[in-house]
């Protein structure tokens, strides 16, 4: 309840009053001064969609100037022609910055992470500075899920700001390990995703915009990348991935479509075949004793040969030094 309060904080800010919009989304004065008080994600969808357009505002009052209703559609319309993620999300950041120069918002990738920063230029007003921030994580994060229709699990979010009363929210709205009191704000997930092309077009952002802060309240459920999924298949059930067909029949997909998606992620289902099996060597080398030959039988190689070459191009190491350093 305390975003509603702050949208309340938000009309105030417009010397308007938020009665209509509260009445809308049937939180009374009381529900709203309650200090434990919650709301469900429909009546904040209602409460905000509201209010924006009432305000002619889709910044809620955070920023220096107003963010006219239809900004943010307008920002997605803008990247929709991206050929993956990472493009679509880097115009989106440097768009933003023709809205409003109070924040700034960047993209960047940190070896296997990618992180969505967003720096307070100009500190955004104390009232609605947490909601202000926490909007617009949700926004792109969502946008971004919605793009490439699949959901992004979240490694991490950050904020500039004290833990509230009311974090255990924060485990609803960002999924992920959380940080209080940070110098920025910002969300991390993996770097992989910004490969994957976008899969909407024109006719559905349309669709998309009449209901636009659905996605951005709501967690997107569905997760399309198949990196992970295949080596966890692979490493579940190894019998059931001796071919390409068996593996997508174990992933409820096609061969050629199992070949496409995987081409598309930047791997090759021979590529993540090895990686889980050298990860299995070398789990069979740290953990037991057996002769290097039987472990490169027990993980799927042909002769001990293979096996060695593979680890070494894997690991740097071959399979004895790497024991030898596992023991030391």
């Amino acid at each position: 309840m305390a975003f509603a309060r702050a949208i309340a904080a938000a009309y105030r800010r417009h010397g308007a009053s938020p009665d209509a919009a509260l009445q809308m989304a049937q939180i009374t004065p009381a529900q709203l001064q309650k200090a434990d008080g919650r709301m469900t994600a429909r009546q904040m969808e209602i409460l905000s969609g509201a209010a924006m357009q009432e305000l002619d505002d889709e910044g809620l009052g955070a920023f220096g100037r107003r963010l006219p209703w239809g900004s943010y559609g307008m920002l997605a319309r803008a990247s929709l022609t991206a050929p993956n993620l990472g493009v679509a999300l880097g115009r989106w950041c440097r768009h933003h910055g023709l809205l409003t120069d109070d924040i700034r918002l960047a993209l960047a990738v940190n070896g296997s992470a990618a992180e969505i920063t967003l720096e307070e230029r100009q500190r955004l007003p104390a009232e609605v500075r947490e909601l202000g921030i926490a909007f617009i994580l949700r926004n792109i994060h969502g946008l971004a899920c919605w793009y490439i229709d699949s959901r992004i699990p979240l490694q991490g979010a950050f904020f500039p700001f004290p833990q509230p009363a009311h974090a255990d929210a924060y485990a609803h709205m960002f999924p992920a390990p959380l940080a209080f009191d940070a110098p920025l704000a910002g969300v991390r997930f993996d770097a992989q995703y910004l490969r994957l092309p976008l899969r909407r077009d024109e006719k559905a952002l349309a669709q998309m915009l009449q209901r636009a802060l659905s996605i951005t309240v709501l967690q997107y459920r569905r997760d399309r990348l198949l990196v992970p999924q295949v080596r966890q298949a692979l490493a579940a059930h190894p019998e059931r991935s001796h071919s390409a067909e068996a593996l997508a029949q174990l992933l409820h997909v096609s061969a050629r479509t199992l070949h496409r998606q995987l081409k598309e992620e930047g791997a090759s289902l021979q590529q993540l075949k090895d990686e889980v099996r050298l990860e299995r060597a070398k789990d069979l080398l740290y953990r037991s004793s057996r002769p290097v030959k039987q472990v490169a039988a027990a993980v799927g190689f042909r002769n001990e040969k293979s096996f060695a070459r593979a680890f070494r191009a894997w690991a740097g190491v071959s399979p004895g030094e790497f024991r030898a350093r596992s023991a030391a």
